[in-house]
């Protein structure tokens, strides 16, 4: 067994998987052909079911089924309205693991899923680590604020060092900001038994990420890969990490021209609020599946700057991997 073997051997059995490499759930990009290819490369693919009905994911898991043997999982949004009737559709389709985010996942929630899959969850810091391994889930997922998307506010490297050493019930996935295997090695050393990767597969071949988008990731530097500003303490914006373009300036816009009109009496404060929280309805779809990659939404973690090419799934693992084991040598 190589070092790299031991060190992410816990991640390895728990996934099921050749590889302690997971794929992060990106929403319209995470389907059943990139999911598939990743599990099928050696790593652990996740559907991003965000804000599917339970008829659309029980499609999508079959899909993926048809696609490949190995296992992949399933990323549930807690505060998705239909959660208990996903958690029923991965059970029914036996999904052999189930991905909790959005929040802290009920104890219901938990162990309605590990009736019949592993569960993994989210930990933002090391109090809610301790809180979900109470609530019995089988691994955790720590992911600082460099990846895409919705993030929190502190780094990878600092989530690591609070949560790596005091955290041995469970194998723990490190996440963010990650694009090469030397870093995988790294954190693997600091006690992580295995990463979860999101900006590096987007432009995979089995992405059906529009050509627009890869494009745009392939030129892009880490710096482009901004979070969205709040302007005004009482109107609160989620931060999301995405490339800076057209729609970030015009979010900016709408946003002072709305707080604008609640002073003036206009809006209500609750009109004013819905009106900033809907200027991205849709944003990412009109990114990933209609290529408008100046007025939709762009999410890409900083990683994105170590995103050159379009290589297969299979490339880009066995690429990492030995970039990793290179790193391992040289210790």
């Amino acid at each position: 067994m190589s070092k790299l073997e031991q060190l992410w051997r816990r991640g390895t059995e728990l996934l099921g998987s050749k590889y302690a490499i997971m794929g992060g759930a990106m929403s319209w990009v995470s389907e059943r052909n990139l999911v598939s290819a990743i599990s099928n490369a050696g790593g652990f693919g996740v559907i991003a079911a965000s804000s599917m009905p339970p008829e659309r994911l029980l499609e999508e898991i079959k899909a993926t089924q048809a696609l490949t043997t190995k296992p992949f999982g399933v990323n549930l949004i807690t505060m998705h309205p239909q959660i208990r009737e996903l958690i029923e559709v991965c059970r029914a389709s036996n999904v052999s693991h189930v991905v909790f985010a959005g929040g802290l996942a009920k104890i219901e929630f938990i162990d309605a899923a590990k009736t019949f899959a592993k569960v993994i969850c989210f930990a933002p810091a090391l109090v809610v680590a301790k809180k979900l391994i109470k609530r019995g889930v089988d691994g955790l997922i720590i992911e600082g604020m460099e990846a895409g998307g919705h993030i929190g506010p502190v780094s990878t490297s600092v989530l690591a060092q609070e949560i790596l050493p005091h955290v041995t019930e469970v194998p723990v996935f490190v996440a963010g900001g990650i694009g090469r295997g030397e870093a995988i090695a790294n954190y693997l050393q600091m006690g992580a038994s295995g990463v979860q990767l999101g900006s590096k597969f987007v432009c995979a071949h089995e992405s059906v990420a529009h050509e627009n988008f890869k494009k745009l990731f392939i030129r892009s530097a880490a710096r482009d890969a901004g979070v969205s500003v709040q302007l005004d303490a009482d109107f609160p914006v989620i931060p999301v990490r995405a490339i800076n373009n057209k729609a970030t300036e015009e979010f900016n816009r709408c946003q002072r021209d709305t707080i604008a009109e609640f002073h003036a009496g206009k809006l209500s404060k609750e009109a004013a609020q819905l009106k900033i929280e809907h200027f991205w309805a849709g944003a990412l779809r009109r990114a990933v599946i209609d290529g408008d990659v100046e007025r939709g939404s762009v999410m890409a973690g900083q990683s994105v700057g170590m995103v050159t090419a379009e290589q297969s799934c299979a490339e880009i693992i066995n690429e990492l991997v030995a970039q990793a084991e290179g790193q391992l040598k040289n210790f």
